[in-house]
């Protein structure tokens, strides 16, 4: 029990033994360069590799328990050799590198995964919910209950995942979606928790409480990510697991042969491998830890490798490079009096709930309301109303026909030109006089022109985009936008199968999609991509998130995972060329020692996470 304490007391005040070490090897050579005193220059020295093999040795103790031949082992060995035969200068200086070595490592990497603490830091702790009383009164987060009401206040973080039914404000959602400017909000508008009320007062209905709330599912899904190891993480454990016990053996084998100690301990420390176990890791916090900071959600270092490869990009149309929401497009008027058949068509409209006539009525906007009388809806071709005494005849070319309403060679001249373009058609008729046409499309969200071409600088060589629109529309979108293929008419499983087909074909495969009928394909492809507005099926699908459904994030992702896996390779090179280029020293020149290669060796180490550190400054371009 008292060896347990005191292993303990040791191990955690490593950083002190360090300061320690290094005022005791400072006072040997001073002494040693000053004063004509043999044991001035050796006892610190003594005392400094004795105190700083402690942790070591404990270390050590531990990984041979479990049956492992860690680094710690191989440094344990090299100090007690360079003591055993006298060499006590080199003898503290390896231990006090190892363990400034080891300090600066833990410094640093802490530093790499700041996002990730800024996030945790960021969780609410407190809300003030109504209670039975009428008194709104302060509880942990951890006591709020679907349904509850909320008063947030200016300043003040949201609890939890709900809906404003009262005030309005400003909210920093960077937390949540990467997003730098305030997003205003009123009543209906949704909150999320961890988000920031920068001015005004809101009363809110709590949806989503705990766990569920979307701040803690990032947090979650961000830490599983740093823990889940690559394919080049697995290795490099695999690889340290048999390369340290081989160069325990290398230095045996180089002493039995040579008889020469200091040699074969030599061998020991310079062959440690501590920048090839440490490079890697270090590259992918970093690299998720920006994307984190930045609104996506790489889930592993699996995904970073996987998707840093991606040659086809797969896009469903609507809600990903479409916005989701019909909007009126093109207009034309046949008639003088506008404002008066807008505010007929407008006063029918709002009696719909059919996605058109939101389209329509969020076009008009504020307007006179008319009394509406006598709806009819035609199946398949509108409605027909009577308003403000006259009859209202709004639809499809086939409503007007039925209706026998005059439409000349202009009208069908410019209903094909919007049919062209894309548009569905609505025309509005008063009193058998054909009044206005509609042209109503999905619009292209304005920035993915750019942020395709960004796709294509990145060698993305496929841009495709499957839809169960119709073929004609989903050209359209595909000619606007420079996309190498399109298909229309696709169900969820069509799409599905396309995916199998492209990877049986070589092709690494993304899609990007934000459904429930895309939660397959993003399944079967190599790297699924949700938008973050999405369903939580398509989100929990996924294996990377684009939050606040933000399309301009996926050039950023997809460099960031570029940049991330070239930063693993090279942090790799660093690793083993300076472990080459040390036992290539020992051999074949007579400047190499222990303290020489303990000084490169833990430089090696520093260079490797400085490396890895560039990756949280990434921005797209870069």
């Amino acid at each position: 029990m008292k060896d347990g304490i005191m292993q303990k007391f040791i191990l955690r005040n490593r950083n002190h033994i360090t300061l320690i070490c290094a005022v005791l090897i400072a006072f040997a050579f001073i002494a040693g360069w000053t004063a004509d005193n043999t044991n001035l220059f050796t006892w610190p020295l003594v005392f400094s590799s004795v105190i700083g093999a402690l942790p070591i040795v404990i270390q050590a103790y531990q990984a041979i328990r479990v049956k492992v031949v860690s680094i710690d082992v191989l440094v344990t060995i090299a100090a007690a050799g360079a003591l055993a035969i006298g060499n006590f200068e080199e003898s503290a200086i390896v231990t006090f590198l190892f363990l400034f070595g080891a300090y600066l490592e833990k410094r640093t990497l802490n530093k790499t995964r700041s996002a990730i603490r800024e996030l945790t830091e960021m969780a609410p702790e407190s809300a003030l919910k109504l209670a039975k009383d009428g008194i709104f009164r302060e509880v942990g987060v951890e006591e709020v209950d679907v349904g509850d009401i909320l008063l947030v206040k200016t300043g003040a973080k949201i609890p939890v995942d709900g809906t404003v039914i009262e005030g309005e404000g400003y909210v920093d959602e960077a937390s949540i979606t990467g997003e730098s400017f305030p997003v205003s909000k009123k009543k209906d508008s949704k909150v999320f928790a961890g988000s920031i009320l920068e001015n005004g007062t809101i009363r809110m209905r709590a949806d989503r409480v705990g766990e569920d709330t979307t701040f803690s599912r990032i947090i979650e899904l961000v830490e599983e990510a740093q823990d889940s190891k690559s394919r080049a993480e697995r290795f490099i454990d695999r690889f340290s697991r048999y390369y340290t016990p081989a160069v325990l053996i290398l230095a045996l084998v180089v002493w039995l042969i040579s008889r020469d100690i200091e040699l074969a301990i030599t061998i020991l420390v310079l062959g440690c491998p501590g920048a090839l176990v440490i490079g890697v890791p270090v590259s992918n916090v970093a690299g998720i830890g920006n994307g984190a900071k930045h609104g996506i959600l790489l889930k592993g270092s699996e995904v970073i490798s996987d998707f840093s490869r991606v040659d086809t990009i797969v896009f469903d149309k609507t809600g990903t490079l479409t916005t989701g929401t019909p909007q009126v497009a093109d207009v034309e008027f046949y008639a003088e009096n506008t404002g008066e058949i807008l505010g007929y068509l407008s006063s029918v409209e709002r009696e719909s709930d059919h996605p058109l006539a939101k389209a329509i009525v969020e076009y008009i906007g504020g307007t006179e309301v008319f009394a509406v009388e006598k709806t009819e809806v035609v199946k398949g071709g509108g409605i027909l109303a009577t308003v403000n005494g006259h009859r209202v005849a709004i639809g499809n070319k086939g409503l007007m026909e039925k209706e026998n309403i005059a439409l000349d060679e202009k009208v069908i001249s410019d209903m094909r030109e919007f049919e062209e373009r894309g548009d569905s058609l609505v025309l509005t008729a008063i009193d058998g006089r054909l009044k206005l046409l509609l042209g109503i499309r999905d619009r292209v969200r304005p920035e993915i022109k750019e942020n395709l071409r960004k796709l294509k600088k990145q060698r993305v060589k496929n841009l495709t985009v499957l839809s169960g629109d119709n073929q004609g529309t989903v050209d359209l979108v595909a000619r606007e936008l420079g996309l190498t293929e399109a298909h229309g008419n696709m169900l969820p499983e069509d799409k599905a199968e396309y995916i199998k087909e492209l990877k049986s074909k070589g092709r690494i495969v993304a899609f990007v999609g934000d459904g429930v009928n895309d939660s397959p394909s993003i399944a079967l492809a190599h790297i699924g991509i949700a938008m973050g507005n999405g369903t939580d099926v398509a989100i929990e699908t996924s294996d990377v998130v684009l939050m606040n459904s933000d399309f301009s994030r996926l050039p950023h992702a997809l460099g960031l995972a570029k940049a991330t896996a070239a930063n693993m390779r090279q942090n790799i090179a660093i690793a083993v060329g300076v472990v080459l280029f040390l036992l290539a020293g020992v051999f074949f020149s007579d400047w190499m020692n222990m303290s020489i290669g303990m000084l490169v060796h833990e430089g090696s180490i520093l260079a490797v996470i400085l490396n890895g550190m560039r990756l949280l400054g990434y921005k797209p371009g870069h």
